[in-house]
């Protein structure tokens, strides 16, 4: 046991400490950016399903839809709107009490809700929800390629935060100190380390999930080297069900209803809330079912039917393959898609504080050089218009979802533009945070203001005022912390001299 006062590693040499500092602080810069912005729209990407139903309001609520009334859905839509490639269907869940259809037609997706006898509505596209998603995911990058770089991201975040550990010795002994009234670097650092050390479990597994989730194809391809000499496809068999052959030709329509049948034949405690159909209307046609059973981390198991609805796997829960257990239980804990809002709650302040570690780590350090006389007054407001620009490009993509002719990608691409331009008009970084404040409450307020005016009587559904309620609440928090004084925000540098 070490004596008080003493390093947690009293042992490590100096100057180990000063290259491991020296590379995290490298490290860190590289992928700053990147970084927070895989952490921001993380902790956004938590709430998915309470902005789908923000999106569509006045969608048909319902606990449960029969396998009847699920397969009068499925062939009223086909019927409706001509071949489609896949269909998803999301059923009915505490978080998300509806049924959903999403249609993959070389005529354009369309995303369309069921009420509880299978009766569909218009198409109800929900924008911003998939662009937020897939900024997280994918960062709208080509799918092989943007989920590698989201795991790389991981892989930097998992390395900073070992790295911040091992050079930082007392980081542990310090935990509970804070250095309160002094200098304002001083303080940032405590408040950097304490929440990098409180929350550090929770940021590891996130860090990691997210490294496994992007990289499954790396992962994928060294188990085939390692264990099938280089055969691809039977990795990915270890973690994907068995899928039918191929075969274009016509055929009657796929039985959803027989093969939910079937599902609750083969595990009665079951609940099935993913239906995923392949190519229906073909002979090679196949129905996917995605059913959990309560109290497990994982989302559930895929069972697999052709399109009369016989089983291609027999087996009760848990005879699923071992590694596509383990990529749905990653895929929950990364997320916080387990546990209800009690959950969920608990990610978003704790995915909060992780990307405040990462905005303030990259101010202490620029605060750090201006101290030693090596000031770099132009990244510094870059840095700040960086960590500003996100809230503002949220809240005005949000707002201007409700224009069809204006997609998401492209608000949030301008508003993030010009966030980044104002580094190069205004040179104090004071003045650009709280002017990005500003502008990131109007744009919180004017979607709400869009929201209430697309569906004014319409929306039924509580979550919608629910959100509307959070996003005022947080767009007066932003109007308050710049008024009525000009308070530096956490984890902006120390301020240039006015203009």
């Amino acid at each position: 046991m070490s004596k008080a006062g003493k390093p947690i590693w009293p042992k490590i040499p100096p100057g180990f400490v000063r290259a491991v500092l020296a590379g995290h602080s490298a490290l860190g810069l590289a992928f700053a950016a990147l970084i927070y912005l895989v952490c921001f729209s993380g902790t956004v990407a938590v709430f998915a399903e309470e902005f789908h139903r923000w999106e569509q309001p006045a969608a048909p609520r319902m606990d449960a839809i029969s396998p009847a009334a699920l397969q009068t859905a499925v062939e009223g839509a086909l019927a409706r709107y001509g071949k489609a490639e896949h269909i998803f269907i999301d059923l009915p869940t505490e978080g998300a009490p509806r049924v959903s259809l999403y249609l993959d037609r070389e005529a354009g997706d369309l995303e369309l809700f069921a009420d509880a006898q299978g009766r569909l509505t218009d198409p109800a596209p929900t924008p911003w929800t998939d662009f937020m998603t897939t900024l997280h995911i994918y960062l709208h990058l080509p799918r092989s390629w943007g989920i590698f770089v989201v795991g790389l991201t991981g892989v930097a975040l998992l390395s900073s935060l070992i790295s911040g550990i091992f050079s930082h010795p007392r980081v542990f002994r310090d935990a509970f100190h804070l250095r309160w009234g002094g200098s304002k670097r001083l303080q940032e650092a405590d408040l950097h380390n304490r929440i990098g050390i409180w929350a550090l479990p929770f940021h590891v597994t996130i860090a990691l999930t997210g490294a496994l989730l992007g990289l499954t194809t790396i992962i994928a391809g060294v188990l085939a080297l390692a264990l099938f000499q280089g055969d691809v496809g039977r990795a990915y068999d270890l973690f994907l069900p068995p899928a039918p052959q191929d075969d274009p030709r016509p055929a009657p329509l796929p039985r959803v209803d027989a093969a939910l049948a079937q599902v609750v034949r083969m595990s009665p405690e079951a609940v099935p809330t993913y239906v995923g159909l392949e190519h229906p209307g073909e002979r090679g046609q196949s129905v996917q079912v995605l059913a959990g059973a309560p109290g497990r981390l994982s989302a559930g198991e895929n069972y697999v039917f052709d399109g009369t609805g016989r089983p291609l796997t027999e087996g009760p829960m848990g005879g699923e393959t071992l590694g596509a257990q383990i990529i749905q239980a990653i895929g929950q804990l990364h997320f916080g898609w387990f546990g209800g809002w009690p959950i969920k709650l608990v990610y978003a302040v704790l995915g909060a504080g992780l990307t405040v570690v990462t905005t303030s780590g990259v101010a202490i350090w620029l605060a750090r050089r201006r101290d030693k006389g090596r000031p770099a007054p132009m990244w510094e407001r870059v840095w700040i218009a960086t960590v500003w620009s996100q809230p503002l490009a949220f809240g005005a993509s949000a707002a201007l979802a409700f224009v069809p002719a204006i997609p998401p990608l492209a608000s949030w691409a301008v508003a993030t533009l010009l966030a980044l331009g104002s580094a190069f008009v205004w040179t104090a970084p004071a003045a650009i945070s709280r002017r990005l404040r500003l502008a990131s409450a109007l744009g919180l307020g004017l979607a709400v203001i869009a929201h209430m005016a697309v569906w004014r009587g319409a929306a039924t559904d509580p979550v919608a005022w629910i959100t509307n309620a959070v996003a005022m609440l947080l767009a007066a928090g932003l109007i308050l912390s710049v008024w009525p004084r000009a308070a530096r925000p956490l984890g902006a540098p120390a301020p240039a001299p006015a203009e």
